[in-house]
Order: C-alpha cells, then structure tokens, then sequence
C-alpha cells in the first residue's frame, strides 16, 4: 500500500531472460460503500438495514414478506434508531396514505386490549417472543377501522413528508385492524454486498461495493474482511484505454 506507483518491474527468469510486468493500478485504501441491497437504508447505529414495501399487505402478510427476505418488521431499540427512521426520504407513492403529507406503515409491535369499559386500555408489545428490543411506543391513537370483537390490534407508525416535520422527528403511533392493507417498514441485519449487488454469506470470498473490482474479501458478520488485491497487466498493443468499473482486469481499447 505504501510503494509508489511503478511502471514496469524486473525479475529473471529461468533462463536468464528478463520477464517485463507492466503494473496498471497499485491498490489504494478502500471505502466500501454499501452493507446494505439495493432499496434498503442502512444505519451503523444498530448494523441494520431498513426498506418499506408499498405493496398495501395486512400485518400477517407483511410479516411473511419481511421474513422472505431475512428480516422481520421493525422493531426500535432506542430513540436514537426511530429518529434515523423518520429522516429518512423513503421511496414512496403518494397514493398509498390517507394524506400527501403522512406516510403510515405496519411495524413489529402489538397493542393488547385489557379492558373496554369505560376507556380501551391495554399495553404495547413486541410482536416476536424472545426480542432483546427495549424501546416500546407511547399511548396509541386508535384507528378507525378497529373492530369490536378484536383484542389485539397491530402497530403503525405515522411520519410525515414534509422535510422540516420530518427532521423535527415528528410522528404518531396508530393502533389499527391488523387486517387492514398498508405499506409496512422491514428491518434486517447488515450484510455483505458485492460488486453486483448480489448479497454474500457468512464466510464468503467475494468484491466488495467500491472503486476497487480487483478486491477479494472475506465476509465477517456483514463486514468485508481479510482483503486482497490484484494488479493488472497493461493490455497489449493498446496505448489509451478504459478499465472496466465491475470486471478485474478487463479493459476496453480506445484506439483508433
């Protein structure tokens, strides 16, 4: 990582003849750009990966879908990862909320009614056994479309469009019919992407999102790890070319 940048280099060869390497790219430190595939936000605070689906599906449908791809709804563990949640400018069409300014999606808790008397009253629950979660909304607002007969009603998160509501963290927290359509937020662990936005397995050799296509990793826990790069020998008979930005050592001739 140190040398500078070298030309051409010499070594001997067996009999005696002198072999020319013609080195194009010394490698440099890289950044890696992504621990996330592509659609997803990423948040370093709890190494996770966050994406709503706009396909309007009932909680017990969202559940199954976040599940396919590794995840679960979203559950918070601290303030600090909901006000990562509401910055956030998701990709979203206008038509799937009630109002253009709100946004609504299904996330990972329950509200379980204890008594309708007077007043409903019951209490908040994370909607999966055995989550180390700790952060647990405040009082709901009830939903419109909750039934009477029900006795678990199912969590959504309110935030709004507009960039000043949403940087001053602003939101609500509904508990609706959980057989209700909406959008819905999945949450899963970060992970190894590659170059070609495919996702790695734990303990894979693969290249890494980045500058760098000649970069062979190791995935750890959603991190590239043990890397090691390639140099490329200048393409022959070619005096000006292009470097392919996703194939080790594949150039493109710009000559005439």
């Amino acid at each position: 990582h140190g040398k500078e940048n070298v030309d051409s280099r010499h070594n001997r060869g067996r009999g005696g003849e002198t072999t020319r390497f013609h080195t194009v790219n010394v490698a440099q430190p890289v950044r890696f750009s992504r621990k996330c595939p592509t659609g997803w936000h990423h948040y370093e605070g709890t190494a996770s990966c966050y994406r709503v689906y706009l396909n309007g599906e009932n909680y017990w449908d969202a559940v199954q879908t976040c599940q396919r791809v590794n995840g679960s709804l979203a559950t918070f563990t601290a303030d600090q990862e909901l006000r990562f949640i509401l910055a956030q400018e998701w990709d979203l069409e206008e038509k799937t909320f009630v109002r253009k300014d709100q946004r609504r999606f299904w996330v990972g808790y329950q509200y379980v009614i204890t008594n309708r008397n007077h007043s409903l009253e019951g209490h908040w629950e994370v909607a999966y056994k055995g989550s180390s979660e700790v952060f647990l909304p405040p009082d709901p607002i009830f939903g419109s479309a909750m039934s009477e007969k029900e006795n678990v009603l199912c969590a959504q998160l309110q935030c709004f469009h507009f960039p000043t509501l949403r940087h001053h963290g602003l939101h609500s927290w509904y508990a609706e019919n959980c057989y209700e359509k909406s959008s819905f937020l999945c949450k899963r662990s970060q992970t190894c992407v590659d170059i070609k936005d495919n996702i790695v397995d734990e303990g894979y050799y693969f290249t890494p999102k980045g500058n760098d296509p000649c970069l062979s990793c190791t995935c750890h826990n959603g991190e590239p790890e043990m890397c090691v790069a390639a140099l490329c020998e200048r393409p022959q008979g070619c005096q000006q070319y292009r470097k392919d930005p996703k194939e080790c050592c594949k150039f493109t001739c710009l000559d005439p």
